[in-house]
């Protein structure tokens, strides 16, 4: 059986809880980290959303919080079947001003499938001129990450340039529950395939994001010097075989 969602309706993008909302997380103290660029210029045209944004953001004690600086999530978390295969496709035109030339992680546009109940992060990056797909699990700010007698977190990042640079790329990430198995086709092309998977996923938020991924360093936060990134995206095309 096959199932097809698109999750898009752009047009809805302030009315914030319907559709999408801005990310971020609850911190211990009770307040709430929100990803929001306060001078992000928002346009939705043709089915495509349009964001602009200035970065200033900047969290100097936890990573996590620095590298996101603008972000969506979906309001329903997309549930996993449980044995069959689950894939998510957009396309993504990403552009930059005043990034590091060749630095893709000084600002960039992102796909994140993010699994809150296991720390999960199914990723695509893309820059200027690079782009990445990113299979983690992380630690999430209040998320209970499953214990393992193996690498309980862990981030890998895989870097390419054969891509249309600053063009819409189709990017799509495959999760199949059953097998452990993640793909990630750029363009229709399989780039990246990874096998034992060693948590198994339950659902997905989908995130839309604008962001750096600069180590803190013993003085902070070192992720802002100017930069302004613009990100389109197509709406959403989940499709899930059981």
């Amino acid at each position: 059986m096959e199932k097809q969602i698109i999750l898009g309706d752009f047009d809805t993008i302030l009315n914030e809880g319907h559709i999408w909302k801005m990310g971020g997380f609850k911190l211990p103290d009770g307040s709430f980290w929100e990803y929001r660029e306060p001078n992000a210029v928002v346009i939705v045209r043709n089915g495509i959303l349009y964001v602009r944004a200035p970065l200033s953001r900047q969290h100097h004690q936890v990573q996590i919080l620095d590298n996101a600086k603008h972000m969506y999530y979906s309001v329903e978390q997309i549930e996993v079947p449980e044995e069959g295969e689950i894939s998510f496709e957009l396309q993504i035109r990403a552009r930059s001003q005043n990034t590091a030339p060749g630095d893709l992680y000084d600002g960039y546009v992102s796909l994140n499938l993010l699994d809150f109940t296991t720390g999960g992060a199914l990723d695509f990056f893309a820059g200027n001129d690079k782009y990445a797909s990113v299979y983690a699990v992380l630690p999430f700010p209040g998320v209970d990450v499953p214990e393992t007698d193996k690498t309980r977190f862990f981030c890998i990042f895989k870097e390419d340039t054969n891509f249309n640079a600053r063009e819409f790329n189709t990017y799509k990430i495959t999760y199949h529950r059953g097998n452990d198995e993640v793909i990630f086709y750029v363009n229709g092309e399989e780039v990246r395939r990874e096998q034992q998977v060693p948590v198994k996923f339950n659902k997905f938020t989908v995130a839309l994001g604008i962001m750096t991924e600069k180590d803190l360093t013993p003085s902070g936060s070192v992720s802002v010097h100017g930069q302004t990134v613009i990100g389109e995206y197509s709406p959403v095309t989940i499709t899930i075989k059981e």
